[in-house]
């Protein structure tokens, strides 16, 4: 028999259900996202740093998990809840069950709840903190919560960031000289299919710590900069924000996601608190140049606010669900960036050609 557990959030709500993964309490913002697939990846994308995080499809698990699917060295996620949890994988590349990996990196989960109510009440009232644990009784555990610092005050990307500069290598020597460009990746939550893609595309990538200098960046004489997604509230990283001012005017840039709020905050815009955020494989942006729809994958729960643009940025896409601002770009400067991600993982290849268009801007430049 499994153990119980509940979910206890903010507002009181409580839901029962069963215990999967470590033995073992956590808390965190609980949010929702709304692809079908892709478990491994969610649980090992940095960007979720700090949160429970509960797919609304219900059957997770269903085909296990593998060497090829990590989005960073780790779990991410502080809790996992789902609808129902497979014990008997298929597939030829599953290494092992879900259970046995939340295990492994010590993450509790809860399976046996209704998900569809909770995801409900999340679009109603917007996220809210919540613990997971199968050792307190409700009252205990919301007064536990009410003690506990908020998701928007805890700078995440100083935990989730490399401690040292690396480099994502070509895989031969054809490839190292074939090389077309060198990229720095600045990584506030960095997804190693961002990597993957631009060494696909030929360039040298280093990827470093959110908290390095723009003149120890320059030093390494990148030919353009990436600024990563990542998690948390963009208010608490001023000093990235920084960074990124004193290196628009010097290399190509282009942000995603997190880097896309960091650019709008190095030129004096304000982002802002979505009420539930977006997070999935599904959701409709429109490229204001040219007209086209593409259907992105997007994790994030803040945006920029668009009547706050000044210094020649300007909005380039919009989220068609909201209005919401999507992408940005510089009337002069060779600055471009997406609150959504080009590298998709889980989720649509459509924006895959906007590190093409990066590349283009990188080599125009050089």
């Amino acid at each position: 028999m499994s153990k119980t557990a509940i979910l206890v959030l903010e507002d009181g709500s409580v839901y029962q259900g069963y215990a999967f993964g470590a033995d073992a309490s956590t808390y965190g913002e609980v949010v929702f996202n709304t692809s079908m697939a892709g478990y491994q990846e969610m649980l090992t994308d940095p960007s979720y740093a700090g949160q429970i995080v509960m797919p609304t499809y219900p059957l997770i698990g269903n085909y296990g998990i593998n060497k090829q699917d990590f989005e960073s060295r780790k779990i991410q996620v502080r809790g996992f809840v789902v609808r129902e949890e497979c014990l008997e994988p298929n597939h030829y590349l599953s290494t092992k069950t879900l259970d046995e990996f939340l295990k492994e990196y010590d993450i509790p989960g809860i399976y046996g709840v209704d998900t569809r109510a909770i995801t409900r009440r999340l679009r109603s009232a917007g996220v809210m903190m919540g613990i997971i644990t199968g050792d307190k009784t409700p009252e205990p555990a919301l007064e536990e919560l009410k003690n506990l610092p908020d998701y928007g005050s805890i700078d995440f990307a100083r935990q989730v960031t490399t401690e040292t500069p690396y480099e994502w290598e070509p895989k031969s020597t054809k490839e190292a000289q074939q090389t077309l460009c060198k990229i720095v990746v600045l990584d506030c939550g960095l997804k190693y299919s961002i990597l993957r893609m631009m060494r696909r595309h030929g360039c040298r990538v280093t990827a470093v710590p959110c908290t390095m200098s723009a003149n120890e960046i320059l030093k390494l004489g990148p030919d353009g900069v990436i600024l990563s997604p990542g998690p948390g509230n963009p208010e608490r990283l001023d000093y990235i924000v920084n960074t990124v001012r004193e290196l628009v005017d010097k290399k190509p840039i282009m942000g995603i996601c997190m880097g896309n709020q960091l650019i709008a905050r190095a030129f004096g815009a304000r982002t802002f608190k979505l009420k539930f955020g977006h997070r999935g494989s599904n959701h409709p942006v429109k490229d204001l140049v040219d007209g086209r729809i593409h259907i992105t994958t997007q994790n994030h729960g803040y945006a920029t606010d668009p009547d706050s643009l000044k210094d020649g940025l300007e909005v380039s896409h919009i989220n068609l669900n909201d209005g919401t601002v999507e992408g940005l770009r510089h009337r002069e400067l060779p600055i471009f960036s997406i609150q959504y991600h080009s590298e998709a993982s889980p989720g649509p290849l459509d924006s895959a050609y906007l590190f093409e268009k990066f590349l283009e801007m990188v080599r125009g430049e050089k």
